[in-house]
């Protein structure tokens, strides 16, 4: 008999788990832990969604291009001061603006421009230059705090702000910390695309341009024709003697991208310029107009 009981009363515990899942049922329409591997499945694919950005213009693209673990973006490391140090640069396809910053950082422009396609971004790329300047602008206060000893705070500033600028004079804003005027002036950004309709300032020509990771996105929205309109267009806009710095992505790019858009699928099966031919047409005379 104690046997019988101790099995009733597990059957009654076990019914009373069951009436309460199909209570769960009736409330959900579907059983617990269904609803609870639904979850995890639906976040299991918000984390593998890919971000579709037609013409390149992912919301994270230095996140993943450089890397977290980079102080720099590594393209920096081959590019001279030369180029850039006291002259007018254009950025083509600037994205966040992370580069077209460092740049003007690292080298001392006297101005550059970065355009891009996507208005979002010029949002992001102005939010980080002013992120930017509130880091050097930091760093300074803590340089200054650190050697005060006692002495005026406000003399310090001073002094230092001097000092920074008498140096940005002297290396052409080779200076860690630039004052927050430096970049607000040296920096801008605009929307628009450069292979259509973006035009620049009136009487407008820059010594340095820059078309980083950006050839691909023109190829598979415009086709070749659009790839000889943007070399054409820099042509125009680079001052005698100019740079035009331009990193072409490799063909196995253009074909793990070929459908992000029907337009980009059909131009990409009708390409005839690809990327190592670039240098060729860029030095063709025969190309210009």
């Amino acid at each position: 008999m104690g046997e019988k009981n101790t099995n009733d009363r597990s059957n009654r515990n076990k019914d009373e788990c069951k009436g309460k899942k199909n209570k769960n049922e009736k409330k959900t329409g579907r059983p617990e832990e269904s609803t609870v591997c639904t979850a995890q499945e639906q976040s299991s694919k918000k984390k593998n969604r890919k971000e579709v950005a037609i013409f390149g213009n992912y919301r994270n693209y230095y996140g993943y291009r450089v890397g977290q673990d980079l102080d720099e973006d590594p393209r920096l490391r081959v590019m001279k001061r030369e180029w850039f140090e006291g002259k007018d640069c254009l950025d083509i396809g600037c994205n966040s603006g992370l580069m077209t910053i460092a740049i003007a950082k690292k080298f001392g422009c006297r101005s550059i421009l970065g355009v891009d396609i996507d208005g979002a971004r010029i949002e992001d790329a102005y939010w980080t230059l002013r992120k930017v300047i509130r880091t050097s602008k930091h760093k300074v206060t803590s340089m200054i705090s650190r050697s005060a000893d006692g002495a005026s705070i406000s003399g310090l500033v001073n002094n230092a702000s001097e000092s920074l600028t008498e140096e940005k004079r002297k290396s052409s804003g080779d200076s860690p910390f630039p004052l927050e005027k430096d970049l607000l002036e040296i920096v801008s950004f605009q929307k628009g695309n450069f292979v259509q309709n973006w035009r620049p300032p009136e009487n407008t020509s820059y010594h340095a341009i820059l078309c980083l990771s950006v050839t691909k996105w023109v190829h598979l929205n415009w086709g070749d024709e659009g790839l000889i309109t943007l070399f054409w267009r820099v042509w125009m806009l680079l001052q005698p003697g100019g740079m035009f710095i331009v990193e072409p992505q490799p063909w196995s790019s253009y074909y793990n991208n070929r459908f992000v858009s029907e337009t980009a699928a059909a131009n990409y099966k009708n390409i005839q310029i690809p990327p190592e031919d670039f240098q060729d047409v860029l030095l063709d005379k025969d190309s210009e107009g």
